[in-house]
């Protein structure tokens, strides 16, 4: 009961998660996280922090953050109300897939998590007004490590579902991605 199913993308070491609900007549019960599961699939995640975002209306993009090593992170990515288009860019330092991005619908209904590895940068746009994330990660916050990708930067091309209705005067600064961006090296 409650396993986790674990499901490789075509991004090396990004994984969706499905979680199998328990459901009977008071309601439902499902594991989120089990680091031994994990290690079954060869994925070495330590929880460090635990955060939880509320975001208040819809078309709103929060994003694309990261880390610069040594505190580079991952994050596992659950929506707990509402629903998100949530983002992955990878840009790892001679990735086959640099500078691409992948893209999950997460859902309060549909059983949904991403696993984003260290060397993406990550973000969301909500599709629906109050919505609320839970995000595991595996390092701490480092203000001076951090930096970001520009939501609608031309090389990243990133599809957004919905007009941006709301966006941190922070994350609409990002820099656009110049020729001299090379990315993060990770191991």
């Amino acid at each position: 009961m409650g396993k986790l199913d674990i499901i490789k993308t075509d991004f090396k070491d990004l994984y969706i998660i499905e979680t199998k609900p328990f459901e009977d007549k008071r309601g439902s019960f499902a594991r989120l996280f089990c680091q031994e599961e994990l290690k079954q699939n060869n994925i070495d995640f330590e929880i460090k922090q635990i955060n939880h975002s509320f975001t208040k209306t819809k078309g709103s993009i929060r994003g694309l953050h990261f880390q610069y090593p040594p505190y580079s992170e991952s994050k596992i990515i659950k929506c707990i109300k509402g629903e998100i288009l949530d983002i992955a860019v990878d840009i790892r330092y001679n990735s086959p897939t640099f500078l691409k991005y992948f893209s999950i619908k997460l859902s309060e209904n549909n059983n949904k998590m991403i696993l984003i590895p260290k060397g993406f940068a990550h973000g969301f746009q909500t599709l629906e007004d109050d919505c609320e994330i839970v995000y595991f990660v595996d390092e701490y916050y480092n203000l001076e490590f951090e930096n970001g990708l520009r939501y609608n930067d031309e090389k990243l091309n990133i599809k957004w579902e919905l007009e941006v209705s709301d966006i941190s005067q922070k994350d609409m600064n990002h820099k656009l991605i110049d020729n001299d961006f090379i990315g993060v090296c990770v191991e």
